[in-house]
């Protein structure tokens, strides 16, 4: 006992824990003795760290509670590992499946085509399952069969994860766009809802056609209300090259998330880099804990994007990927699954400002 406490206090609060640690956790998960909620919570979210026990966690499918085919099958979905479709599949009969935004990041790393089939027939029955449009969203293009349970859900107060799930489906969710164009116009029945931007955006993406998102975007600006449009301007790049002024006044905001958002638009839509750095830079605060309340992650992401230009960042995100202790702010709950994002953007950000230096051994250990 004492043993297996040590070891999942190190599971939690060290990003690179002896290797004993997480074979200690997966026997304990996996036969069921002496288990904890923690040791659960530490699984479930473990994904590629336990790769190594993935056989025995295959294993012991089946043989427990479904609480405990829940926790296993999470572990498995979080490597990839499609040993946990008949896990999914009874959970989903049950209406068991997972339905909360932090685990449905765990199951994208299934294969769609694999997936869908059981995810699809949750949606028909249960539209406000929004957490599983972020599943469909993080898949993208390979979704596109679930389009029509999506689109039922833009009759919903659940449209706004509808239209970013199609959006992010893009071309192949092209059915989708006189619903679109009319959400984002107001000819929708539902006109008066909010997310037109995002409405006018979703349209873009799978019509190829930027002339409604441009005219909404543009509307905004002159309302004084851009700031909440700024990822569409960013990804409108040139095309809102009109915006660019705006845009680049709004790096001042007193709010650091527009502050980011402002920079990478600009970044997007001039191609200089020069004052989106600094302002990227100034958010990196090496103390952060994992509050959401500062975009930190958000920042390293969008200096990554810049790649060599962002040099300046290179020895920062060193630093911050070399630091052994995981974000503390986050709850038991999802404290691997932040932390591990959070690696993995360090890390891609490196890969792209600095490819091939010292550090890249280093930057292995998650994967």
């Amino acid at each position: 006992m004492i043993r297996l406490a040590e070891a999942t206090k190190a599971v939690f609060r060290h990003r690179r824990p002896e290797p004993w640690c997480w074979a200690v956790v997966v026997k304990a998960a996996c036969d069921g003795t002496h288990t904890s909620w923690d040791v659960d919570q530490a699984v479930s979210q473990a994904g590629p760290a336990v790769s190594a026990h993935a056989d025995l966690i295959a294993e012991s499918l089946g043989r427990g509670s479904v609480y405990r085919d829940n926790v296993l099958a999470l572990a498995l979905a979080g490597m990839g590992d499609v040993r946990a479709l008949p896990a999914l599949r009874r959970l989903a009969d049950d209406n068991r499946l997972p339905g909360d935004r932090p685990r449905v990041h765990i199951l994208a790393a299934l294969p769609a085509a694999e997936l869908l089939p059981v995810v699809r027939p949750v949606l028909r029955r249960d539209p406000e399952r929004t957490a599983l449009l972020e599943l469909l969203a993080l898949w993208g293009p390979a979704a596109a069969p679930a389009v029509p349970e999506v689109m039922r859900v833009m009759d919903t107060p659940y449209a706004y994860d509808a239209l970013r799930a199609l959006g992010r489906i893009g071309p192949p969710a092209a059915v989708a766009a006189d619903r679109l164009a009319a959400y984002a116009t107001g000819r929708d029945p539902g006109a008066g809802r909010p997310h037109t931007r995002l409405a006018a955006w979703a349209h873009w993406k799978v019509t190829g056609d930027p002339t409604l998102a441009l005219d909404v975007c543009a509307a905004a600006v002159r309302s004084g209300t851009a700031s909440h449009g700024l990822p569409f301007l960013a990804d409108l790049g040139p095309l809102a090259a009109a915006h660019a002024d705006p845009v680049l006044h709004m790096t001042e905001s007193a709010g650091a998330w527009t502050r980011v958002a402002a920079a990478h638009a600009y970044w997007r839509i001039t191609g200089d880099p020069a004052p989106a750095i600094p302002v990227l830079l100034a958010e990196v605060d090496p103390a952060w804990t994992g509050s959401p309340s500062m975009p930190v992650r958000e920042a390293v992401h969008r200096l990554g994007e810049m790649g060599a230009p962002a040099g300046s960042a290179a020895s920062l995100l060193r630093g911050l990927l070399a630091q052994e202790e995981r974000l503390s702010r986050p709850f038991a709950g999802v404290r691997i699954l932040a932390d591990q994002a959070y690696v993995r953007t360090l890390t891609e950000a490196l890969e792209r400002i600095a490819p091939g230096d010292e550090a890249a051994p280093l930057r292995r250990w998650w994967k």
